[in-house]
């Protein structure tokens, strides 16, 4: 089986194309000791495969502890929507570790607000040294739901890297 992972960056926040708005949505720091984390990403990421949905007790805690790891949680209509992570790295980059929707708010049309907000926090992010945020990035796989790559690049994010898995285990 193959997968192919695709890595986007956004270079500049004047790059971000907001997608029409969604007022009932809104994101909400998230304290990395809350109990919404860790069921939430893995059922976010149980449909797709995402390791998060298979990550160990240790896993979890080495993650949770990460002291630059950011996690945000996104709200539609007061109801938790999905919550996402991102990482502020040296040199003045954020790479957005995980951004996704609980299936019940996937198909619904929120995808793009949320995604809008997550980029505009993720250049808001506090740099990790004397560098200014000057790149987002993350990374999509063949993988993932079908619309997230289009998602991507419709907000502004631009591919420089695939990479190509072949595994028996995919």
């Amino acid at each position: 089986m193959e997968e192919i992972i695709t890595y986007l960056e956004m270079t500049s926040a004047d790059g971000l194309i907001p997608a029409r708005p969604v007022p009932e949505m809104t994101l909400e720091r998230v304290d990395p000791t809350s109990p919404l984390i860790v069921p939430t990403q893995t059922r976010m990421g149980a449909p797709f495969g995402w390791r998060t949905a298979t990550r160990s007790p240790e896993q979890w805690a080495e993650c949770l502890a990460h002291p630059l790891r950011q996690f945000w949680g996104i709200r539609y209509a007061d109801e938790i929507a999905g919550i996402i992570d991102f990482d502020s790295q040296p040199g003045g980059e954020v790479e957005i570790t995980t951004f996704g929707l609980l299936p019940e708010f996937v198909g619904r049309g929120l995808g793009g607000h949320a995604l809008t907000l997550v980029v505009r926090q993720a250049w808001a992010a506090e740099p990790v040294d004397a560098a200014s945020v000057g790149r987002v990035w993350l990374h999509t796989s063949t993988r993932d739901h079908p619309n997230a790559l289009r998602n991507y690049e419709r907000r502004g994010f631009r591919p420089y890297k695939t990479r190509v898995n072949r595994r028996h285990d995919l």
